[in-house]
């Protein structure tokens, strides 16, 4: 396995029919959906490859010392303008804006080179030609569009398209900025908690996102886990929020963990905008915007690992961003966990399901069947114990179709694409 290939991103475009994936790599993977075919009307088109570009590439901060890695840490897509497909993508210090088009004619019979691109002796051209379109092969070309650089000091974490379509969020460690996606030289910074003495720190931003459907709202997460609704109309600078979300602490259950596993490492707004969901390390959250005092539901995706806190955190694994995401209609989560498992959630009936995403078990056309994880006693067939799962197997980046229920699930460096069953 080279570390190049492990899958750091995964996202649905407005409509579904494209699936971008970024990796450590720096590459960007997007997948399209084939048409239905008629001879098989039922069944769905699949992914297929569509475009492979290399987006970002390692750099060195001289003035620093520092390594920049060329790893895309997120990709948001752009509702579609026209013909061609535009996605942003960051590392830790830059963001690109992409088109990608199609090409499918090329122009020929020109008047100053020949077809193979050599430049004609201009005493020898004595008629004038009008170059003509022919068919050729289908091609997928990616270009840069944007750079969005130096804005950031620190790593970032977010980016999120406005629901204005002009402009996006970039957040770091400790600064939100605002960007216009026409301009690159400048930015607006409009939150930034760094104290005056960085030995204050006592908290940092962990992810940010915009409101879908009210372009002056976004709500930013800290690893306290805290979540600060915002109102850009209030303030140029939005320093002090306009709403603040915070479960209190069951002081039954404080541990020397307590901290690190209430740090939030995604959040995203329910499609309708009503609700958002906030994944820390054992659970996930949905709180309702009107209400600030606690979520109004609370799944447990791992909560047998409460006894394992103490090797977890030996092994680097209690530092783990997983992500989340709502189904369509939002009446579904899902969020990954270890042992290649993710877990999802059925908003109504309170029904979950635990998944695994692997090649043993993840035949085409296959069902898939739910895993369970016994913590101790006797355990049955089917069930795998708590002390046999596997933490380097860790499914943090799942994506869901905003339409359908055909989910994208990363697994190190595999990218799974299931659906639900067809009758």
């Amino acid at each position: 396995l080279s570390t190049a290939d492990i899958i750091s991103t995964v996202e649905f475009n407005y409509s579904g029919d494209l699936l971008a994936t970024g990796d450590k790599g720096g590459r960007v993977v997007i997948f399209q959906r084939e048409q239905e075919s008629k001879n098989r009307p039922h069944s769905r088109g699949e992914y297929n490859v569509y475009s492979t570009f290399q987006s970002h590439e390692p750099e060195f901060d001289y003035l620093k010392s520092l390594e920049i890695e060329e790893k895309i840490n997120k990709i948001r897509w752009l509702p579609q303008q026209n013909a061609a497909h535009s996605l942003l993508s960051t590392n830790d210090k830059t963001i690109k804006l992409w088109k990608i088009s199609e090409r499918d004619k090329k122009a020929e019979g020109y008047n100053l080179k020949e077809e193979d691109g050599r430049l004609r002796d201009p005493f020898r051209i004595t008629s004038l030609r009008v170059p003509v379109l022919q068919p050729m092969d289908l091609m997928v070309e990616a270009s840069p569009r944007r750079i969005f650089a130096n804005a950031h000091t620190y790593h970032i974490n977010s980016i999120s398209v406005n629901s204005d379509h002009e402009t996006y969020l970039s957040a770091d460690d400790l600064r939100i900025n605002l960007w216009h996606l026409e301009i690159t030289d400048r930015s607006f910074n409009i939150v930034d908690i760094k104290p005056a003495n960085m030995e204050e720190l006592t908290e940092v931003i962990t992810a940010a996102e915009c409101h879908p459907n009210q372009c002056n709202v976004f709500v930013y997460s800290s690893s306290k886990g805290t979540i600060r609704l915002c109102d850009m109309r209030a303030a140029a600078l939005c320093d002090r929020h306009t709403k603040f979300f915070e479960e209190p602490e069951d002081p039954s259950s404080r541990s020397f963990f307590s901290e690190i596993i209430s740090s939030i490492s995604d959040v995203k707004f329910s499609h309708s905008g009503r609700y958002m969901m906030t994944r820390d390390y054992l659970s996930v959250k949905v709180w309702d915007l009107n209400m600030e005092s606690r979520p109004v539901e609370t799944y447990q995706v791992h909560e047998y690992l409460r006894s394992k806190l103490c090797s977890l955190y030996e092994n680097d694994c209690i530092f783990d961003k997983f992500e989340c995401c709502w189904n369509g209609t939002d009446s579904a989560i899902m969020t990954g966990s270890y042992n290649n498992f993710f877990r999802m959630f059925d908003r109504n009936t309170r029904r979950d399901i635990t998944l695994e995403a692997s090649r043993e078990s993840s035949k085409p056309r296959g069902i898939l069947k739910p895993r369970k994880v016994c913590t101790g006693g006797k355990r049955k067939k089917d069930e795998i114990s708590v002390d046999s799962l596997d933490f380097n197997k860790k499914i943090l980046h799942t994506a869901w179709h905003p339409k359908e229920n055909v989910i994208a699930v990363a697994a190190t460096n595999n990218l799974y694409i299931f659906q639900d069953k067809m009758n």
